[in-house]
This record gives C-alpha cells, structure tokens and sequence, in this order.
C-alpha cells in the first residue's frame, strides 16, 4: 500500500495514527499532534527481519523486529496521530524508511491505548513478512545476540537499537514482561561485557 493509497483509505478523514513498536518509539521524526503508548492483540515482537541499511549492511545485516501473528499475543508500543498536512509527509517519510529502505509492508491494526475504558483506535502499522529478500527467521536467542552484538549500518550500532527499545520497554511499559526481548539483551550484554570490561584496564607502562 502506497502513501496516497492509505491517504485515500481514509477518505475525507484529516487524521491518522500510525504504530510503532520498533525504532519508533524512540525515534518517530516526523511531526505528529500526539502520542499515545498502548499495544495491539495478535501479534508478538521478534528479532526476526534483516536491515541491510540502518543496522546492518550487505555483507552482515543486522537483525530488527517484526510482528509475527500470534493469537494470544499483544506487543506494547506507541501510537503517532498525525494531522492536516502531516498525514501526508509522515506517509512520504516513512514509506523510505520502512518501506524502501526496510523492506516493510503496511497494514491497519487495533491499537488498544494504556489506562482503563480506553476506546480502541485504527492504527496504520509497518510489518516485514516471510517473503521479504532480507528477511532472517527465527534464530535462537545466542545466535540473534551474537549477530546484533557486531553489526552496524548507517542510523548506527544494531546494539544501539536493542538497547533502546528493551529502556522503552522499562521506562514506558514497566509492568509488561518481554522475554524475547530482553533475554536477547542480556545475552547481548554477556557477549561485549568482557570487552568492555578489557577496555577499562590501565594500559601496561613500558
């Protein structure tokens, strides 16, 4: 679906939420009116999408997340609503950033805000699939470590965005649990640990 076909699903509506459970949540920029933080049911979170452009390249792509569809599931993230003229510069934006660059498709989920008696809201959300040439699949929690651990593309370090999705989770969502997450971080954090620890050592005077 391309920005003026999503425009033109919304008809005459000068407004539109858009979902975000990756990178977006810390790093939206495009201008909205407002943020909400809340989850869609259906699908879970994985590390299983390859980035040969932000956190990765060619030769090592790095690993983001994905929706998987998952009936008992939900995945906590955070909804933009843009408006006016915004609708249509954050449509043009993202479709290079997700969609060019990312490989991602679009699809309209039910975005359920945090807090009691909340009314369900249509949110716009960006999701690679199976069939994506830089899809990865499934891994186990070792391996998408290692391969986050050393990657890098040109937004920066995979480890970077781990990191800052897993202190989002912490900060915005404390009471949710993610396992796939965060045993991903910690595994992430065993590795580089020594080497960080190596790098604090006094240099040997000659």
């Amino acid at each position: 679906m391309k920005p003026q076909d999503i425009v033109g699903v919304k008809g005459n509506s000068s407004s539109l939420w858009i979902f975000g459970y990756g990178s977006l949540v810390w790093k939206p920029d495009f201008k909205f009116k407002r943020s909400k933080v809340g989850f869609v049911r259906g699908y879970k979170r994985r590390f299983w999408h390859g980035d040969n452009f932000h956190r990765g390249n060619d030769e090592t792509p790095g690993r983001v997340v994905t929706l998987i569809e998952e009936d008992d599931a939900s995945t906590w993230g955070v909804a933009f609503e843009v408006t006016g003229s915004q609708v249509e510069e954050s449509l043009k934006y993202l479709n290079v950033r997700e969609a060019v660059r990312g490989g991602y498709l679009t699809r309209f989920v039910e975005f359920v805000p945090r807090g009691e008696n909340q009314v369900p809201i249509q949110a716009l959300v960006y999701i690679a699939t199976a069939d994506n040439p830089i899809y990865l699949g499934p891994a186990s929690t070792d391996e998408i470590a290692a391969q986050i651990a050393v990657c890098k593309g040109k937004t920066g370090h995979n480890i970077e965005y781990l990191l800052r999705l897993a202190d989002f989770m912490r900060h915005s969502c404390p009471d949710v649990d993610d396992p796939h997450l965060f045993s991903i971080e910690r595994a992430c954090l065993a590795i580089l640990r020594p080497i960080l620890l190596a790098a604090q050592q006094p240099v040997p005077s000659s």
